[in-house]
């Protein structure tokens, strides 16, 4: 190959394998460099991996998707192999030298379910980037040089290969799939099996929709969107702020912007609120509601924990927000403007059937003056400056 190639292996809990696979490359590919990213394993993958001749990256469990950003990063400039940890067979057919990103489509079914999330990543990536599929979920793929940049940072999870496949695409980027004599541990119908399934779908989902980059350079779902089922309209605000918004920080630099989607949200929002409850009382708690969570939003969980705790004391529903919650803490999806919106305004919602006359004043002093603080301090840095607070907010969080 023109190319320098390294090839990126994401491992959890694979000691049992892993050493055979990275040794078998190796052999495959005597002038590749072989990086595993042990991706949180509570075996020996590591060990094995390095002892088999590997780089090995240490990684607290991520998923497999950052797992493999984290290591394409760690690679030098070149072509690259992506390729599972329990691959067994010969993967030399998928290197090109045309710019193509050639994915392996394996010869022989194994085990598997009933197909749902194959037809469904097959689905999404046509519906996307138009590009039909074979194997939507196939992880042996060689990704060339000039291709890296389109397809990195990967979607989180196992949605990284569904996302990849789009932004080839999308990118022009020529693909072809390789039918290949392979093997691999094939999921079964068991309950593990349809666990390890329902990931994938779910992961494939997200992966499909929009991503953000966070503050670690890593590219996840936006998902501030599932809150349009429970709360449509100010969402919908919300996703305008998520997709067309400017550098504008707080009301004042809107409002000296003129036409800016934050001033949209400053009237929208409490339309929104003043039609749904017939007052202004009510169209004021809306707004600022959503505005305060909005504010909240700046670091993994905040917004999230923050809304479950008020939720409790106004009877606001609970559901989304306990489901949203591990992957928002785990980084492996954001609310956004929508999702931290849409949130609020449920919350402003119940506490107008929740607090009446001078109680709901009352609550819209003090949602007026943490809108207040949140103009000139940050709010973050007083929740974090705060001890119990502190605690409370780095609590599940992602600490490396």
């Amino acid at each position: 190959m023109a190319d320098p190639l390294t090839i990126l292996i994401a491992a959890r809990d694979e000691a049992a394998v892993i050493a055979r696979t990275v040794q078998t490359l190796r052999e495959q590919f005597p002038g590749a460099k072989v990086i595993v990213a042990d991706d949180g394993s509570r075996d020996a993958t590591a060990e094995r991996a390095e002892a088999a001749g590997a780089d090995v990256l240490r990684l607290a469990r991520r998923g497999k998707g950052q797992a493999l950003t984290a290591a394409e990063r760690a690679a030098a400039p070149g072509a690259l192999l992506l390729v599972d940890a329990d691959l067994s067979g010969d993967v030399r057919p998928l290197l090109s030298e045309n710019g193509t990103l050639r994915i392996a489509a394996f010869a022989r079914k194994q085990g598997g379910g009933f197909g749902i999330a194959k037809r469904t990543a097959r689905a999404l990536i046509r519906l996307r980037s138009g590009f039909q599929a074979r194997e939507p979920l196939s992880g042996q793929r060689f990704v060339p040089a000039a291709a890296r940049q389109a397809v990195f940072p990967t979607a989180p999870g196992f949605g990284v290969e569904t996302r990849m496949t789009i932004d080839a695409a999308r990118a022009g980027v020529p693909i072809d799939e390789v039918e290949l004599d392979l093997t691999h541990r094939a999921t079964q119908l068991d309950i593990a099996g349809q666990f390890h399934r329902a990931r994938q779908l779910l992961d494939a989902l997200l992966a499909a929709g929009p991503l953000r980059t966070n503050h670690r350079g890593e590219r996840v779902p936006l998902v501030g969107w599932i809150v349009a089922l429970q709360e449509p309209a100010v969402t919908a605000i919300g996703l305008a702020d998520d997709a067309w918004s400017g550098p504008e920080r707080g009301f004042a630099a809107h409002l000296r912007a003129g036409r800016s989607t934050g001033v949209l949200k400053a009237v929208g929002i409490p339309l929104v609120g003043l039609v749904r409850t017939r007052s202004l009382s009510g169209a004021l708690l809306v707004a600022l509601s959503a505005n305060a969570l909005n504010q909240l939003d700046t670091k993994p969980g905040r917004a999230l924990k923050a809304y479950l705790l008020a939720a409790l004391a106004v009877d606001a529903p609970l559901g989304l927000a306990v489901c949203l919650l591990p992957y928002d803490l785990r980084e492996m999806a954001m609310l956004g403007d929508g999702g931290a919106n849409g949130l609020g305004a449920m919350l402003g919602l119940s506490s107008v059937n929740r607090f009446t006359g001078r109680g709901r004043w009352v609550a819209i002093g003090a949602l007026a003056g943490l809108t207040l603080l949140g103009e000139r301090r940050s709010l973050g840095e007083l929740i974090e400056r705060t001890p119990v607070l502190r605690e409370l907010d780095a609590w599940g969080r992602r600490q490396a």
